[in-house]
């Protein structure tokens, strides 16, 4: 059996270790928690600090991103506060010696030992550095394509497209007339349609845009599945790589889904997962072919 887990499970996995960590980096103020034992309230004689803020929004990452953030320490504090209270109460009912308790203890040990391990070898490894140095190798790989800007008239039949070619030529103003006979969507602006590149756009349209050579010059009505189009050339240029800070958060997530994968599959190496219940096992085989499968097709 292959030791990899499904692309999509891991990329679940890494949105909520992630939804924590930033959650807990808006609570933080994006500082590392160095006044963790700061006291922020008492229960009795029980503290509440920086760091079980901290951890409880980890926690409670879905629900506080659905909260404004200048509430959110004081509802996290309200939960610890009911946490203090409700487990002190467990203890004296003798909730803490029981074996599912235990079980219950081994988990959540070993899900904050992950989300740590998580937080220093994994999302650790994805820097500013590393991030610049994949754009940078993007930006050598990176190759021009020829770019148009143009806009279009779109009318339902030839004849209509016909007269109003006739009028273009007769020097009406194309913008205009977009805006009055055009039932394209985009017609309220003129029938601008900004920048586009080579197979964008459906073939009869594209071959007409291009073949125009100078900015102004106005097509002969087109045909396509959507209509009669009229189009009029804007500009013509090369297309540029995206500026870093533009592309600087996915590529941020790329290494980190990388750097993830890389991880856990060194992990696993070797490591040997047997599963009793056969449906179960069938279905993780299925998802573990999907995945073999979809790695191939990169």
């Amino acid at each position: 059996m292959r030791n990899s887990s499904v692309r999509l499970m891991r990329a679940v996995s890494v949105a909520m270790l992630m939804a924590g960590a930033s959650i807990a980096g808006v609570l933080a103020q994006g500082e590392a928690i160095s006044n963790a034992n700061a006291v922020v309230a008492t229960v009795g004689n029980e503290p509440i600090t920086e760091a079980d803020l901290a951890f409880a929004a980890e926690d409670m990452a879905q629900d506080l991103s659905q909260m404004p953030p200048e509430e959110r320490r004081a509802f996290l504090v309200r939960i610890l506060i009911d946490m203090k209270v409700m487990s002190a109460a467990a203890r004296e009912a003798g909730m803490d010696q029981t074996e599912i308790f235990a079980q219950r203890q081994k988990y959540l040990e070993e899900r904050a030992l992950r989300r740590a391990y998580f937080n220093e070898a994994i999302a650790g490894a994805v820097t500013e550095e590393a991030a610049r140095a994949e754009y940078d190798a993007f930006v050598q790989q990176f190759e021009a394509e020829d770019e148009v800007r143009a806009s279009h008239i779109l009318v339902a039949d030839e004849a209509k497209a016909n007269e109003l070619k006739a009028e273009i030529d007769g020097g009406a103003d194309f913008a205009e007339l977009a805006k009055a006979n055009s039932i394209d969507p985009g017609a309220a602006n003129g029938g601008d349609l900004g920048f586009f590149g080579r197979g964008m756009m459906v073939q009869p349209f594209e071959q007409a845009a291009f073949a125009l050579a100078n900015p102004g010059d106005v097509s002969a009505p087109v045909q396509s599945q959507f209509g009669w189009h009229i189009i009029k050339l804007a500009e013509k240029r090369q297309s540029a790589p995206p500026t870093f800070e533009q592309v600087a958060a996915q590529i941020q997530n790329q290494l980190l889904m990388r750097s993830f994968t890389e991880k856990v599959d060194q992990l696993m190496s070797g490591v040997e997962i047997n599963i009793e219940d056969a449906d179960l096992k069938a279905k993780f085989d299925a998802q573990e072919a999907a995945e073999a499968e979809a790695a191939a097709a990169e």
